[in-house]
């Protein structure tokens, strides 16, 4: 059995606890991902993906239960600790490329790599090798605004694998596309997930896309189940 990327145990979450507006998103979810796997989460709009997705990454925090990411226990782990984590094994991808609109394509990718301490000429020779991949390399010295959709969620793709992270986190990555470009989306981020041999968790309502992934869990009453 290869390599366990991200375990998560008895997750709880609840929102204005104690409240009329009390929400329990999470119910005791239980996940576990081996390195080079692809999963697909699927629910409704609504039901928890996101708030999932946030607590897997080192961005929010479950009320109750743990979370593991390459076998380092994150539970009750500082700030600091969780920040060198999310930076160093974790990528993002979203719904929204999210880039920053005054950087070029390869600067885009770059950023965060000089945040985790590469050097200026190492992370723009990961920039270029990555945009390559993705079939951009021509766009490079473009700013966002310049580019397609499609184009802009394949350099949010590029940005998420700069750091070489072991587990990819994405919350609906086409969801924003016409169906023809996010077909070619999805197609890239399968071919550098498996170049790369990373894991990923990508939340999609597009059941088809669902159905292309290695496997498929739904979240269903705030539960985990196979699909």
């Amino acid at each position: 059995m290869s390599e366990i990327t991200l375990q998560l145990e008895g997750l709880e979450k609840t929102y204005l606890p104690g409240t009329p507006g009390e929400v329990q998103v999470l119910r005791g979810a239980d996940l576990t991902l081996h390195a080079g796997e692809v999963v697909a989460l699927v629910a409704p709009s609504g039901a928890g993906k996101s708030t999932l997705l946030q607590i897997a990454g080192l961005l929010d925090t479950a009320d109750a239960g743990a979370v593991r990411i390459g076998g380092q226990d994150m539970s009750g782990a500082s700030e600091r600790r969780r920040t060198r984590v999310r930076r160093q094994d974790v990528g993002f991808v979203y719904q929204f490329h999210h880039l920053l609109p005054e950087f070029t394509a390869l600067e885009n990718i770059v950023l965060p790599q000089l945040a985790d301490g590469v050097s200026q000429r190492a992370a723009e020779a990961r920039g270029a090798e990555l945009l390559a991949l993705v079939g951009l390399e021509r766009r490079a010295a473009h700013r966002p605004a310049a580019l397609s959709g499609g184009e802009q969620q394949r350099v949010a793709v590029c940005r998420a694998l700069a750091n070489r992270p072991r587990l990819l986190l994405a919350d609906e990555p086409t969801g924003n596309l016409d169906p023809g470009t996010s077909d070619q989306v999805f197609e890239v981020l399968m071919r550098l997930v498996a170049e790369t041999g990373l894991s990923a968790l990508i939340a999609t309502h597009n059941l088809d896309l669902a159905s292309r992934m290695d496997r498929v869990v739904r979240l269903e009453d705030g539960v985990l189940c196979a699909g």
